[in-house]
C-alpha cells in the first residue's frame, strides 16, 4: 500500500518568546516492511534543520529558533510504501519460552526489558494482570494474541481521558485511555509478567470505519520479540495485529523516548499545542471532499493547554490521595 502523510503541529504562545529549541521525530522508518520514499519538513518561522539517527535507528530532526516569535508551526509530509507481512504460524515451537529466556540471558534487547517511568509496575497493574491471568502458559504467540484481545475489552477508548505521557495508573484507575495507554499497559504486562522484550512504536494508522482509535491523530502500538519471528506488532487499541495500514515512525522503551516533538523555550508565556494528522492512500479513488480539504480548515484532533494539564494533574493527584486515605 502507498500512503501520503501530512502531520501539522502548531505551538501558540500566550506572549512572545525569545528562543526555542525543538526535536522532531516524524520521518517514517525504512524497514523490511515499509519504505519511506519521500520526506519533507517545513518550519515557520524558518530555521536551519539538522538531522541525526538515534540509538534505535530513528531519524531525529532538530532546530533552534533564536528570534522572537509567538507561534511555531511544523509541517511534516511523507510518502510511504507499506508491504504485506508474512502470515504468522498458528503457534511457536514447544521450546519457545526456553529460547526467550536464553536470549534474555545473553543480553539481547535488554533495554526493552528494563523498567521505565511510564510503564513501572503498580498495584493496579498487578490487579489487572490477575484479572486477565497474565502468566506464562501455553504458546507465547497465542498468549500475546489473547492478551491483545483481552486488554482491548478491559479498557474503554476515551480520547479525552488521559495525556499521551500519562503513567499507566491514570488509565487503570478509570479503565479508560487512548492508544498510548493501551500500549503502555500491554508493555508493562509483557515485560514484568511474561518477561518478553517489547518496544513502543509511534506512527500512523490508515483508518477504517471499524477502528476504535481516533482518525486525524498519530497512533501507537507495540512490537514484541519472539523466537523465529523477530519483532511482531500488536495493536491493543484496535484489537488487531500490525499490518499494511500501520506506518512506523519511531521505536523506544515508551512514549517518552519517541514523542513526535520535544523542546524548550525561553520566555514568560504559556503555550497551546494543536496537532492534525492526515493519512491518505495514493492508490485508488480519493474522496473529492477529502482532496480539497486543507489542514488549515481542519479542527485539531489533539489540543491541550498548560492550564488544562495542570488541572488534570491536580484532579488525579487528589483522587489518588483520597483513595490512599480510604485504605488507611
Amino acid at each position: 500500500m502507498h500512503y501520503s502523510v501530512r502531520h501539522t503541529t502548531r505551538f501558540q504562545y500566550t506572549a512572545p518568546i525569545s528562543e526555542s529549541v525543538t526535536e522532531v521525530r516524524m520521518q517514517p522508518r525504512s524497514t523490511e516492511y515499509q519504505q519511506c520514499s519521500l520526506f519533507r519538513l517545513q518550519v515557520r518561522p524558518q530555521a536551519r534543520l539538522f538531522v541525526y539517527t538515534d540509538a534505535q535507528q530513528n531519524t531525529v530532526h532538530h532546530f533552534t529558533q533564536p528570534g522572537v516569535h509567538q507561534q511555531l508551526v511544523i509541517v511534516a509530509e511523507s510518502e510511504v510504501l507499506v508491504y504485506p507481512r508474512p502470515l504468522l504460524p498458528e503457534r511457536l515451537p514447544d521450546d519457545a519460552w526456553v529460547q526467550i529466556d536464553d536470549s534474555n540471558a545473553a543480553g539481547a534487547h535488554y533495554e526493552m526489558l528494563m523498567p521505565s517511568e511510564v510503564t513501572a509496575p503498580t498495584d493496579r497493574l498487578a490487579q489487572l494482570a490477575k484479572e486477565l491471568n497474565v502468566a506464562r502458559r501455553g504458546d507465547p504467540l497465542s498468549l500475546l494474541i489473547e492478551l491483545n484481545h483481552m486488554l482491548h475489552r478491559a479498557i474503554a477508548y476515551d480520547a479525552g481521558s488521559t495525556r499521551v505521557d500519562s503513567p499507566i495508573d491514570e488509565a487503570l484507575h478509570h479503565r479508560r485511555g487512548v492508544c498510548q495507554d493501551y500500549t503502555h499497559i500491554m508493555l508493562a504486562l509483557v515485560r514484568y509478567y511474561l518477561h518478553i522484550p517489547c518496544r513502543y512504536v509511534s506512527g500512523y494508522l490508515f483508518h477504517s470505519r471499524t477502528d476504535t482509535s481516533a482518525d486525524g491523530a498519530s497512533h501507537a502500538w507495540l512490537d514484541v520479540w519472539l523466537p523465529t519471528l523477530g519483532w511482531v506488532g500488536f495493536d491493543p487499541t484496535n484489537d488487531m495485529l500490525v499490518g499494511e495500514r500501520h506506518i512506523e515512525v519511531a521505536v523506544g522503551r515508551d512514549y517518552t523516548d519517541v514523542p513526535p516533538t520535544r523542546g524548550i523555550y525561553k520566555g514568560n508565556a504559556g503555550s497551546e499545542l494543536a496537532v492534525h494528522v492526515r493519512v491518505r492512500m495514493l492508490q485508488g479513488a480519493v474522496n473529492e471532499d477529502d482532496a480539497d480539504a486543507t489542514d488549515g480548515d481542519q479542527t485539531p484532533v489533539y489540543r491541550s493547554t498548560a492550564q488544562q494539564l495542570h488541572a488534570r494533574y491536580a484532579e488525579t493527584l487528589a483522587a489518588i490521595q483520597m483513595q490512599q486515605q480510604q485504605q488507611q
